[in-house]
């Protein structure tokens, strides 16, 4: 009995969560004027995933200036994984730290943001750009 009350609680929150993510992706929101805890964490992961997306572009970009040297590629590749494992754990511990209170989602997701941003001027300044006066291979981001 206990174990069927606990998969219907189970797929009930599932559902519940299937619906808010719905609504927020249908749901213009006004990040300018946000203000309930909600609407902020929405608008914080919403400028994690356009970080995120930049830094995929320029990873991409990398991979394929750098295609000719697989040993270069498969280097940038285990750093990037380093560096997930890194920005995960930093940006856990932030949350940690604001554990008692609403402002901890905004606080994670805005550590990652950064760290992101962070990353993605890495990958151009070591990847994608010369040494002497040749433009970069993509234009500088913004951080």
């Amino acid at each position: 009995m206990f174990l069927l009350i606990k998969k219907r609680l189970l797929l009930t929150l599932s559902s519940l969560v299937f619906t808010v993510a719905v609504h927020a992706e249908n749901t213009s929101i006004d990040c300018e004027n946000a203000l309930s805890t909600l609407q902020i964490n929405q608008c914080a992961s919403i400028e994690l995933e356009s970080a995120k997306a930049e830094l995929l572009n320029y990873l991409d970009a990398s991979f394929q200036h750098h295609a000719n040297d697989p040993e270069l590629v498969k280097a940038i590749k285990v750093a990037q994984e380093n560096w997930q494992a890194y920005m995960s754990s930093h940006c856990d511990s932030i949350y940690t730290q604001w554990r008692a209170g609403t402002i901890r989602g905004v606080m994670a997701i805005s550590c990652k943001t950064k760290l992101t941003k962070q990353r993605t001027h890495e990958i151009w300044t070591n990847f994608l750009t010369y040494m002497d006066d040749a433009p970069p291979v993509l234009p500088e981001p913004k951080h």
